[in-house]
């Protein structure tokens, strides 16, 4: 018999361990034959511990299991689930990033590849470097990680570039409020991640890549580590990869949790052991990035969904999508809402069938108010905007981003003023303090919001004034960004500005 506990940082938060625990020393108190596999999660996070059992007629699910669960689940007296392919939330998915993520054990590398891993690298060393960029470029692969940037353009870049020594380095950082994709894919997938580094690294003649993972992920550091140890020892990874004569190797970073450290160039300067500052650009990364050299910059979903690919071709993933949005968009659904977790599916889907059908509304049962898209830079979208079709440009002609596809949702009960200024204080406390705009306008904005929940209406077009004006003028994203959140609060939610001035009347 096989059963499956999850790792994952989430299924651990609430008591896999000790559910595992429990479960080696029933088994053993009994005598059972039982193998315990600690796999990745699939991504339910309101199911967990998900617990699944194959005693030779396929993986049955239950949770969420508790310890106290234990006996009667290997008495075969708990309620299964079923399938995990079959539980609705699952059903509806487009798995291809995240296809073996819950399924296999993360540092088996033999599961990895039995379950079609490095098909797509073992194709790209048959492959010249410029046809494997072109195979990137013709997939229609964006930045997962926000911007949305052409993963091929970024590639072509840096291929063209000429130097003596190039690097890929891996965004991992992940700050956004709501989002988990990227430690779910490191905790749950790790190969694959290492697998898209290395096909970056041979594309673009890098023979140096380093992932930038962010230090409060203790787990994801762990299992990253331990999976880079192996792909070494395997000739995944080192100076002659699968006897190619091609080389390739990385590294894991720790970063101190910075969030401003989530945007590229200041990424690299805390990789190079400075200050976590932005960096003017030009000149871009690509061109003089780590340590001067040209340098790709990707986010973990970008790379990791590289071998799916090269291993499937270009056609396969650009058929899924809508418009320039191609393939498929890890969302992940938090906040209030009943199914929380994450769910990867085509672009296209409007907002409210992930908000409302997906994530089955609120938690609370209080009607749905805003839902948050793209981190703490992300606009409040209201109900209005609920058939607007999940992808980049859909989004931006809202007056939204997409960002990293964390999607946080709001009951009613949410006072949106406040969480206007949550925005500006939130830029106020992780500004890197470079530029003005980003540095004192934040800081102003603390302060004109709090001048509005006074009642003074009169500050509401020095606020407009001050977020147009960091829009324009901020270095990076931080600054320029925070005012959707402000803005779209202020535009969607007129009356929870209006209720502070009727208050001080």
């Amino acid at each position: 018999m096989k059963i499956y506990v999850p790792l994952d940082s989430a299924a651990k938060a609430v008591g896999a361990d000790e559910v595992a625990a429990a479960i080696r020393s029933e088994a053993d108190s009994r005598g059972l034959d039982v193998t315990i596999i600690r796999n990745g999660t699939h991504g339910m996070i309101w199911l967990e511990p998900l617990v699944e059992i194959d005693d030779g007629s396929g993986r049955q699910a239950f949770g969420p299991v508790t310890p106290e669960d234990v006996p009667a689940l290997l008495d075969g007296k708990m309620e299964s689930l079923g399938k995990v392919e079959d539980i609705p939330f699952f059903a509806r998915q487009t798995r291809l990033t995240f296809a073996r993520c819950g399924v296999i054990d993360p540092l088996d590398l033999a599961d990895y590849e039995a379950h079609g891993g490095l098909v797509g690298l073992r194709r790209a060393l048959k492959m010249s470097d410029a046809e494997i960029v072109a195979e990137v470029t013709e997939s229609g692969l964006r930045g997962r990680g926000g911007a949305g940037f052409p993963t091929g353009i970024k590639w072509n870049t840096v291929l063209g570039a000429p130097a003596d020594q190039k690097y890929i380095v891996c965004n991992a950082d992940e700050g956004d409020s709501g989002t988990f994709a990227d430690r779910m894919i490191m905790e749950g997938d790790p190969f694959t991640l290492i697998e898209g580094m290395a096909i970056a690294g041979i594309a673009v003649g890098a023979t140096k890549g380093y992932v930038y993972l962010r230090s409060e992920y203790p787990d994801a550091i762990a299992v990253m580590n331990e999976a880079v140890a192996i792909a070494r020892k395997n000739s995944v990874l080192g100076v002659d990869i699968f006897g190619s004569g091609r080389a390739f190797d990385m590294e894991i970073r720790v970063g101190a949790g910075a969030y401003v450290c989530g945007e590229e160039t200041s990424l690299l300067n805390s990789l190079e052991g400075k200050r976590g500052v932005v960096r003017a650009k030009p000149p871009l990364p690509a061109l003089e990035g780590f340590l001067g050299k040209p340098t790709v910059v990707n986010n973990v979903i970008s790379l990791a969904t590289v071998p799916v690919i090269m291993e499937r071709g270009a056609q396969h993933y650009a058929d899924f999508g809508l418009g320039r949005s191609r393939g498929t968009m890890p969302v992940q659904i938090a906040g209030n809402v009943k199914y929380g977790g994450l769910f990867e599916t085509a672009f296209g889907m409007p907002l409210g069938e992930l908000v409302n059908d997906i994530g089955g509304g609120t938690a609370t049962g209080r009607p749905v108010k805003a839902v948050q898209v793209g981190g703490p830079l992300g606009a409040y979208m209201p109900l209005s905007k609920f058939d607007t079709p999940f992808a980049y440009e859909e989004f931006g002609e809202q007056g939204g981003l997409i960002g990293h596809a964390g999607v946080v949702i709001f009951d009613d009960s949410a006072d949106m003023l406040q969480m206007a200024r949550f925005a500006m204080e939130f830029c106020a406390v992780e500004s890197c303090s470079k530029c003005t705009p980003c540095r004192i306008g934040s800081v102003r904005g603390v302060e004109t919001i709090d001048r509005i929940a006074r009642g003074d209406a009169a500050a509401i077009p020095l606020l407009t004034d001050l977020c147009e004006t960091m829009t324009e003028g901020s270095l990076c994203a931080l600054g320029g960004f925070t005012p959707y959140p402000v803005m779209s609060a202020l535009t969607h939610f007129p009356d929870d500005f209006a209720r502070q001035q009727e208050a001080a009347e």
